[in-house]
């Protein structure tokens, strides 16, 4: 039986991830759950698609991930169930997926509208519970997409800000903080190493700060800023012992360079 993990900006103070949980456990009393984060900021889909392609792939095959992070809800999206080659991905046609399918084959994208498989009477404020939660639930039973819904052939894709690469240098924005503090940027691995030795800049305040590039949050003083491959194997700007999102005062859709080192 396949895992369900679940991403939403619900929170943990209300119930509703309680009462997502439950929807699912009333189809499939035997389902194994996973919060991967309820922490998304109220409507903040890039956040919740920057979450869930982060990690995703740490789940086992054909797990089903649900992400709802969904100002839309009760409006004209359509609710998705998408199966790639490796997994499931359910949610709100807003954009919130689509991060994660960068790099998956998608073999179907459908529609969530077949009433039999919702929880009725369908709430027009919580389709986490009455659609996305259920429809899980039913898949990890082993029903069919086709029995779902409808067969889509367009659904909305958030732009990934791709990073600009130079012979010298890589420009890039920051597009993820976590709780933490760490501001992680769109800038790969592979587009920082063949600049070694580099160093991070970043504008603040009509002047450029430069960060070193190390390998780890201890490579620094306690309360130094740097920057560093962090887990996502993206460039990261981070703090040892702190936060670089409040020593810095900085967010997502910030702009960074890399840029090599001179000699001396």
């Amino acid at each position: 039986m396949p895992p369900i993990s679940l991403t939403t900006d619900f929170g943990l103070q209300d119930w509703y991830v309680g009462a997502l949980r439950g929807a699912i456990l009333t189809v499939n009393p035997r389902a194994v759950i996973v919060d991967l984060t309820h922490g998304i900021p109220p409507g903040g889909i890039q956040a919740g698609a920057f979450a869930l392609a982060a990690a995703y792939r740490s789940f086992p095959p054909h797990t089903i991930h649900v992400a709802v992070v969904d100002p839309g809800v009760g409006s004209s999206r359509l609710p998705l169930v998408v199966q790639t080659r490796h997994y499931w991905f359910i949610g709100p046609d807003n954009g919130v997926l689509s991060w994660a399918l960068l790099d998956e084959e998608i073999l179907s994208v459908r529609s969530i509208d077949n009433p039999k498989f919702m929880n009725h009477p369908v709430s027009r404020t919580f389709h986490g519970r009455d659609i996305f939660g259920p429809a899980a639930a039913h898949l990890s039973l082993g029903k069919s997409a086709a029995s779902l819904g409808r067969k889509l052939d367009a659904w909305v894709s958030l732009k990934w800000p791709a990073p600009r690469c130079e012979p010298d240098r890589a420009l890039g924005e920051i597009i993820y903080s976590d709780r933490f503090g760490n501001l992680i940027t769109n800038i790969p691995e592979s587009s920082v190493r063949h600049l070694v030795p580099a160093t991070l800049r970043v504008p603040i305040k009509n002047r450029r700060r430069s960060l070193p590039i190390v390998e780890s949050y201890s490579s620094v003083s306690e309360g130094k800023p740097m920057a560093l491959i962090g887990s996502s194997q993206l460039l990261e700007l981070a703090v040892n012992g702190g936060s670089a999102a409040e020593r810095l005062g900085l967010g997502p859709g910030h702009p960074v360079e890399v840029r090599r080192k001179q000699p001396g």
